[in-house]
């Protein structure tokens, strides 16, 4: 006759028990990676709107600052203003072709020099500022001359503002014309 067999019950090892453990640490630990890797990329893309909005300041004061010198340029008064952001790479109207503005700079938030020409009264086709055709949020809600904004195409860059500076205080102007 045969011995029945008898079920034995083995117990894990006394380290096998804490395996789980060990999985809800591991657990864990991505977790509190991935909250940080998050808060980072906000921070990240912080940074990036904050430089695309200076890059923009910085654009548009350059193109407002060639439409004043466009103008300041006229051989014959009144002052004439630009049809085309074209006319201020090369300005043919004198005896000597004049380069008010070096290169046709991309709007910041659209990636294209697809500016919009605000019109100059009185003067038809021509313009006498510029703006950006974003309608993205930006971060700061004040401009430097208190006005509020909120979209990028807020912001107007002004030959005007810059030619009642004067010559000698345009740089310091084009800061407070970035802001318009």
């Amino acid at each position: 006759m045969v011995p029945p067999r008898r079920r034995v019950r083995l117990l894990p090892p006394a380290g096998a028990r804490q395996h789980g453990y060990s999985y809800l640490a591991v657990l864990f630990l991505v977790a509190l990676t991935a909250a940080g890797l998050a808060a980072l990329g906000q921070a990240w893309q912080t940074a990036a709107q904050r430089e695309k909005e200076r890059e923009l300041a910085f654009r548009g004061g350059e193109i407002a600052r060639a439409i004043a010198a466009y103008a300041r340029a006229t051989p014959n008064p009144p002052p004439q203003y630009p049809r085309r952001l074209e006319d201020l790479l090369s300005d043919e109207r004198g005896f000597k072709p004049r380069h008010h503005l070096r290169r046709l700079y991309a709007d910041p938030f659209t990636g294209q020099p697809d500016w919009e020409l605000v019109p100059e009264p009185g003067q038809p086709g021509a313009f006498s500022a510029v703006r950006s055709r974003s309608e993205q949020a930006l971060l700061r809600e004040i401009a430097a001359d208190g006005s509020s904004v909120k979209q990028a195409r807020d912001l107007l860059f002004a030959a005007r503002a810059l030619e009642a500076a004067g010559p000698a205080s345009a740089a310091s102007a084009a800061g407070s014309a970035a802001s318009r």
